[in-house]
């Protein structure tokens, strides 16, 4: 037999459907992508709730099962690759997104602010300004640990998709979030049902990769949920000030024990005794300074003195408040 009568294996034969389509999960096993944590996130409470509480059924390969798939790993890209060159369920070089009509936000701003941030407008319960990615999921995940999602009905295929969605969870724990006029507002958990819907229509190219999301829902429905009976508890706050440094008021002078720590140790924190000693010496400085200054501030005859301004009251940031908080991952088994 000649070489010629030998023939090549024949290649292997395409995916009908790209694997964020046919998978719901399908971007979890990209191990050489950036994820936030180190790690790929795990799924599977949220995919046990999908499961046991949906509403619609779709058969297998059906649009609306495609659809959910790709809106799925969408999701899992947009909340845990840090590398946007990671993102396999988007076209790079038109994606964009929008809510209730607004402007279009590019991928990097989505990246920046997280997917609650960018889909949340300031409200009485919430506010995206005063909470960075981290703390926002923080805020909902606590309150709410799996966030299943599904696709109710799709009304138009490709190239433009436009399709239904529910988003539901169980308030398991307490809501802590900030608002738009500085409140950290608190909701105590009702072990009840949250369950949100809203609309997107999606364009798509010819790899049913997303290039424009538009998405239309009522955020604040989500709050009406949290606190079906309007009661939270309202603490108001005020944000850090910058001290004016000219001329600098005796409140300036106060300096906290770890400053005074450090500055003595060089960054090395004192304990025991000698932390004591360490304050203590500085609280005299501090003293000798508040008295040096009173008495150089002393009104000549004929002249008034101006009364030193009054010191800013320090409170709680967002991130100070997660911080006091686990310091677990609030992702990592549990999804």
């Amino acid at each position: 037999m000649s070489t010629a009568d030998v023939q090549a294996p024949a290649p292997a034969p395409e995916p009908a459907v790209p694997d964020y389509l046919a998978d719901p999960d399908a971007v979890l096993g990209d191990t050489n992508a950036k994820w936030r944590y180190g790690r790929a996130p795990d799924y599977k409470k949220t995919r046990k709730v999908w499961e046991e509480t949906k509403r619609a059924n779709h058969a297998a390969g059906s649009l609306p099962q495609l659809v959910e798939n790709l809106v799925k790993n969408w999701e899992i890209e947009a909340s845990f690759k840090t590398n946007l060159a990671d993102w396999r369920t988007i076209d790079h070089d038109k994606y964009t997104f929008a809510i209730n009509g607004g402007p279009p936000q590019s991928a990097e701003h989505m990246l920046k602010v997280g997917t609650y941030n960018a889909i949340i407008s300031p409200n009485d319960f919430y506010s995206p300004e005063a909470s960075d990615f981290s703390s926002s999921h923080k805020t909902f995940k606590r309150m709410m640990p799996t966030f299943a999602w599904e696709v109710l009905e799709v009304y138009s295929g490709p190239p433009v998709v436009a399709f239904k969605w529910r988003h539901w969870g169980t308030m398991k724990n307490d809501y802590v979030g900030f608002n738009d006029k500085g409140e950290m507002i608190t909701a105590k958990a009702h072990g009840g049902l949250i369950d949100i819907e809203g609309v997107t229509v999606a364009e798509v190219d010819d790899k049913v990769r997303v290039q424009k999301l538009d998405t239309w829902f009522d955020p604040l429905e989500m709050f009406r949920q949290i606190a079906p009976n309007g009661i939270v508890n309202r603490t108001i706050t005020k944000p850090k000030q910058v001290p004016n440094p000219e001329p600098p008021s005796i409140e300036s002078l106060n300096i906290s024990a770890d400053e005074a720590v450090k500055e003595t140790e060089a960054g090395r924190p004192a304990s025991g005794e000698h932390a004591k000693d360490v304050v203590n010496a500085s609280q005299a400085g501090v003293a000798e300074k508040q008295k040096a200054m009173e008495e150089s501030d002393q009104a000549k005859p004929g002249n008034a003195l101006a009364a030193p301004k009054a010191s800013q009251q320090t409170v709680m940031t967002h991130e100070e408040m997660s911080e006091t908080l686990p310091k677990e991952c609030p992702f990592m088994n549990k999804e």
